[in-house]
């Protein structure tokens, strides 16, 4: 779909014809169960309810806005990883969302967790996750990263360059071990996904590419380090991927890369990391896999290959972090004002924005949105559902139908915003972050609590 030029940026300003929409849904007050947290439904009253209980009395409990995570679908999408890779590793990607109560959660479902900071490090070692089912990734490790990582007893620490390889290896052998390591690489393999967050090229800042020879020399050199213990090699491809053909032709090079290792050095090593990435239905029109599917297809990629290379079957690991957490959780909001332009669309203001959901600015990503604390027989009228932000590109939902008699007051619901929308959550114009409140069986506890003023003040010291 072709966007027009704005010397703003694509998508600024945009007005786009009369008729490029499609046709509105048949009834505006449904609920695509594929979209939204499994127990969200509409009570005999109208309204939507999570866990039982009714958004307006979540939103009179808790305010708005705010994000209510479904705990009953969040471990459930846990099991259903863990039981579909039951010969592999499932890593949680903790960059989605990461709080204890999430590492308790994971803990007590037999998930592993991947973190990318010294932050999430502490958050999982702090809920009780031990420490050798963490891995730790990211581009460009601290010392005192790595040292706490290794101090704590981590399973796996990716590595991401040359002189990090080095850099572990050192801290590693000062303290007295050694660190079982993957070296992350670059295959070529750029996913069907939107340019910021597709990663396996090789123009771009992660791991270490194949072509070239760059992985193959990593492996000499994490090899003849005595502090580190070279397991496996990792691969991720890309974000909100929905087939495995990527995964295919990843694994293939990977696999390439072991033979070769195995030819060189005499070495077959014993694990393969294929990341993750696995899509999720944010629009009726999206088609994710179950994880079941994705395991059989990855794990008949990965026999395949070895067996062409001669190779024993790796021990595999994925790390979905959006295909678990994504899903689960809607964020509320109440309507503050309704500006119709004739001819154009309505601009439906809410009172969050993205200072708690950056992603559609920052990736165009499209979301569904539902009328939640009531429903309605009016006609649909074509919206845009903007924040309260000083930003012209402070938009929740860019196109969406909503019903014409939507007023101020009106509660919204914007699905599946469980991953990445609180943990790349913002102060931006000073506005105080939304809690995570998490909904089971007819009760409801904040695990992440709304900031406050203080908060706010607390770290600006005058």
């Amino acid at each position: 779909m072709s966007r027009s030029a704005h010397p703003a940026g694509p998508r600024y300003a945009d007005v786009l014809p009369e008729g490029h929409y499609a046709a509105p849904p048949a009834d505006l007050n449904a609920l695509d169960p594929r979209v939204w947290a499994r127990t969200v439904a509409r009570d005999a009253d109208g309204v939507v309810t999570v866990g039982g209980i009714k958004v307006t009395e979540l939103a009179e409990e808790f305010g708005t806005p705010a994000y209510f995570l479904d705990e009953d679908d969040f471990r459930a999408r846990c099991r259903a990883w863990r039981d579909a890779f039951t010969d592999a590793d499932v890593f949680y990607a903790g960059k989605a969302f990461l709080s204890r109560a999430v590492v308790r959660w994971l803990h007590e479902e037999d998930l592993n967790l991947d973190v990318c900071s010294e932050g999430e490090l502490a958050t999982a070692l702090s809920a009780g996750m031990p420490a050798e089912r963490i891995a730790l990734h990211g581009n460009n490790k601290s010392t005192q990263e790595i040292t706490r990582a290794i101090e704590a007893g981590v399973g796996r620490i990716v590595l991401d360059s040359f002189q990090e390889i080095v850099r572990v290896a050192r801290i590693a052998e000062r303290l007295g071990k050694r660190q079982r390591v993957l070296i992350r690489v670059t295959v070529g393999v750029e996913a069907h996904t939107h340019e910021f967050i597709a990663t396996a090229h090789e123009d771009q800042k992660f791991g270490l590419a194949l072509a070239g020879g760059q992985a193959a020399e990593a492996v000499r050199r994490a090899l003849k380090l005595d502090g580190l213990e070279l397991v496996g090699i990792h691969s991720h491809i890309g974000s909100q991927i929905f087939d495995t053909s990527g995964f295919e032709v990843a694994a293939h090079r990977v696999v390439g890369l072991l033979k070769d290792v195995r030819d060189e050095h005499g070495v077959e090593l014993p694990e393969i990391d294929l990341g993750g990435g696995l899509g999720i239905a944010y629009t009726s029109d999206d088609d994710p896999r179950e994880p079941r599917e994705i395991a059989v297809s990855l794990r008949e990629i990965v026999t395949r290959e070895c067996a062409a290379a001669g190779l024993a079957v790796p021990r595999l690991s994925v790390e979905p972090g959006r295909a678990i957490a994504g899903p689960t959780t809607f964020t509320l909001y109440e309507v503050g004002t309704v500006k119709d332009l004739p001819g154009l669309r309505t601009y439906v203001s809410v009172d969050g924005g993205m200072s708690d959901n950056i992603r559609t600015a920052l990736y165009d990503a499209e979301y569904s949105v539902a009328l939640v604390s009531r429903t309605s027989t009016a006609e649909p009228m074509l919206s845009r559902v903007v924040g309260k932000h000083c930003e012209s590109g402070d938009i929740v939902v860019r196109d969406a139908f909503l019903p014409a008699d939507l007023a101020p007051g009106d509660l919204l619901a914007v699905p599946a915003t469980g991953a990445y929308c609180r943990s790349m959550a913002s102060n931006y114009n000073h506005a105080l972050r939304p809690p995570v409140v998490a909904v089971r069986d007819g009760q409801a506890r904040v695990i992440v609590r709304r900031e406050t003023e203080d908060d706010l003040l607390r770290l600006d010291v005058g």
